[in-house]
């Protein structure tokens, strides 16, 4: 296929777009599709883009649009899911300690606590073994017990 130069063009720009982008960003995994994409329509329309005065601008803000759409897409994404269901009496507190747990823990403690899981549904979910799961609950609540016990004052 005769790609009129993109192929070059290509190779010597990503770089710079994306880095481009990233600055911009500062998250890797979704500027890498927004870029992937830019360059993707810009072979599409290769023969108009190539002959405007700067097919890296086009480009960067094509995939910033992207960005841009993405991010929009996610938050519309987050503001339609339906709200968690919390019972009356849970402690708002209690739950915000849980996500400052390191994320296994935090995962294992919502299989079990949220989710309804037994340890064996648990360790079979998450590929790991039971042992593995009753271990890491156990660190879980000892590191909420730590967290949201008072410190007795020494005076």
């Amino acid at each position: 296929m005769d790609d009129n130069g993109f192929a070059e063009w290509y190779r010597e720009q990503y770089r710079r777009v994306f880095a481009s982008v990233l600055l911009v960003s500062g998250d890797h995994a979704a500027v890498a599709d927004a870029v992937d994409e830019a360059f993707a329509r810009a072979l599409e329309r290769w023969a108009r883009v190539s002959a405007m005065d700067s097919p890296i601008g086009w480009t960067f803000t094509v995939a910033r649009n992207q960005l841009r759409r993405s991010a929009r897409r996610r938050a519309r994404e987050r503001e339609l899911a339906p709200a968690p269901a919390v019972a009356a009496e849970v402690d708002v507190a209690l739950w915000a300690t849980v996500r400052s747990l390191p994320n296994r823990e935090r995962e294992l403690v919502a299989l079990r606590y949220i989710a309804g899981l037994t340890e064996s549904q648990i360790a079979s979910t998450l590929g790991i073994a039971p042992g593995t799961v009753a271990r890491g609950l156990h660190d879980a609540r000892a590191h909420l017990h730590s967290m949201l016990t008072p410190e007795e004052d020494p005076a």
